[in-house]
């Protein structure tokens, strides 16, 4: 793939207090390029407790390629690529949730944990075009 079809990817997750902060990041650097630079955001839950929010903005062509060749690793790619219509929204914005515990493991998988949100590139920015983009991009 000579160009990326995205302009960024962003991943998220939450560290609540019962969790280990280092375990967490290390489930997010699963999907990151090595050494990739993981923001830290402490929060308060509605009792009072800490929320570590880790995230990461990937931008860079070389790093969105490695995201994607992770994401081309999901089992399940095969029903991404079919529900696009339903995570690809009207701003031209790519969702999926990713398992935090399998990250952890180092295993690529849907589930709850990580969020991924892409902006596909798409001229002009409609969805059918992204959601054309994004089919491409998450070819094996």
């Amino acid at each position: 793939m000579a160009s990326v079809p995205f302009h960024y990817i962003d991943l998220r997750a939450f560290c609540y207090a019962t969790e280990d902060d280092k375990r967490v990041e290390d489930a997010l650097r699963t999907y990151l390029p090595e050494d990739f630079e993981i923001e830290r955001t402490e929060s308060e839950g509605h009792h009072g407790d800490r929320i570590l929010v880790l995230s990461a903005r990937v931008e860079n062509a070389d790093d969105v390629r490695h995201v994607l060749d992770k994401l081309r690793e999901l089992p399940d790619l095969d029903d991404v690529r079919d529900e696009l219509d339903e995570r690809v929204d009207d701003n031209c914005s790519f969702f999926v949730s990713l398992d935090k515990q399998d990250a952890f493991r180092g295993e690529v998988s849907l589930g709850q944990g990580i969020t991924l949100r892409a902006k596909v590139e798409a001229y002009p920015a409609k969805k059918d075009a992204a959601v054309e983009n994004a089919r491409e991009a998450l070819a094996r």
